[in-house]
């Protein structure tokens, strides 16, 4: 790529060949470890981390060094052959899972997320059993049936008529699931951290309620883990944190670590259904990818990243109460591990805005909601400075509210 390339020519660019499904903000020409600098060489916090990605940060030399090794060596051959790679990384997430279990891997969230809707169908399909809860509020991508699943009006509007098979219930309420059980019914769908939906946290009754109810009544418990996962809870996978284990779950996002690769696990005897012919995608487990995958998994187990995620998570959570407790537009802070979110009382993009002008990068989403989900390589002094860097832009905020208010009374008086 041309660094050299000005910003306002990027920009240009972008709105004259590329379809205007997003709304891109500043122009990022380089990366490295928990920073990003933008084309006029500002640098920045990053704890978005290209949406929980990044879970090493960027250019991380284990990574680079795995990368570019493989793509020298051998990138692709297809899944007619096999190669070493893949099979080394089925076996380290195996070992993470359950004995017994096997993976599939693909290329993105939605992809693994299809391929768990598909497993679980094929798998009730000699029963008439085909139809999928998922929760309101849920997010498990944009595929047809994956906007589907997607428990959101927002996700799918316009692209009806959307797949018939799949129902909703409310998220931590287990008698909203209990409910929506039909004779259909083959599996239920849910995150661990509705990521997308607000950042908000199964509770440990509810998740530990729902394996119990699907053992009940026969169905599989599918987890998307797609921006839980590989260590963003503190834990390999974020059901771990509830002590519960799904029949099958999907990864992506962080597996790769800036290379596209996603994964679905399923244990026995749910893994032995999808045979030749029945599923299939020709980049998914390449070379290239797995050995990225690999990387990550090797470099979090050799730095011992999930005991740093738990306690920079904690270091982190407390700092956004203590904001939550300054002032009455944040409504509470809530998450599990790296991933948090400022639930404000009030649209959060302006507060999104004024932490860009500090200097550190997150997102708002769910309307009201400041995500973090930083690298899981971030430091206590990083937190630190994210911190203070939060603290200075809810400052900002503060003030702009309450001179909206003092405009506003005045006008009262006027009229």
């Amino acid at each position: 790529m041309n660094m050299t390339i000005p910003s306002d020519q990027v920009k240009h660019d972008y709105a004259t060949y590329l379809i205007p499904n997003y709304a891109p903000n500043l122009v990022f020409t380089r990366g490295e470890g928990v920073r990003l600098w933008d084309a006029d060489g500002k640098s920045y916090l990053d704890f978005l981390a290209g949406i929980a990605v990044l879970a090493l940060g960027h250019a991380h030399p284990a990574w680079v060094a795995a990368v570019r090794d493989q793509a020298a060596t051998l990138t692709h051959v297809s899944n007619l052959h096999f190669h070493p790679l893949q099979a080394e990384l089925a076996r380290s997430l195996v070992a993470k899972f359950v004995p017994g279990s096997k993976a599939f891997f693909c290329n993105s969230g939605a992809e693994a997320n299809e391929a768990l809707i598909k497993i679980a169908r094929k798998w009730g399909h000699d029963h008439g059993r085909f139809e999928v809860i998922s929760c309101c509020n849920s997010f498990h991508g944009r595929t047809l049936a994956t906007l589907t699943a997607t428990g959101q009006d927002k996700v799918q509007k316009g692209f009806e008529p959307l797949p018939s098979g799949f129902r909703y219930a409310e998220f931590n309420n287990l008698d909203s699931f209990r409910r929506a059980i039909t004779p259909q019914t083959v599996a239920v769908l849910v995150e661990a951290v509705q990521a997308e939906g607000g950042v908000l946290p199964a509770t440990r009754e509810f998740l530990q309620g729902l394996r119990a109810l699907c053992d009940e009544h026969g169905l599989l418990l599918l987890m998307d883990e797609v921006q839980c996962g590989i260590g963003r809870t503190g834990h390999w996978f974020g059901f771990q944190a509830y002590d519960v284990v799904p029949d099958a779950f999907s990864l992506a996002k962080g597996l790769g670590g800036g290379f596209p690769v996603g994964a679905m696990l399923a244990r026995a005897p749910l893994c032995d259904v999808l045979q030749p012919g029945t599923h299939g995608t020709t980049y998914g487990g390449n070379p290239l990818a797995c050995a990225a995958a690999l990387a990550v998994l090797r470099t979090i187990e050799q730095d011992g990243l999930l005991a740093s995620v738990r306690a920079n998570g904690a270091r982190f959570g407390d700092g956004l109460k203590a904001l939550a407790a300054r002032y009455p537009w944040i409504k509470e802070a809530r998450g599990l591990g790296l991933i948090w979110g400022l639930v404000l009382d009030r649209p959060a993009k302006p507060l999104e805005l004024l932490l860009i002008e500090e200097g550190l990068l997150t997102v708002a989403t769910s309307v009201s909601v400041i995500r973090f989900v930083p690298p899981l390589i971030v430091s206590e002094a990083d937190v630190r400075e994210a911190l203070a860097a939060l603290d200075r832009a809810c400052a900002r905020f503060d003030g702009q509210i309450q001179q909206a208010a003092a405009h506003a009374a005045g006008e009262g008086v006027k009229t």
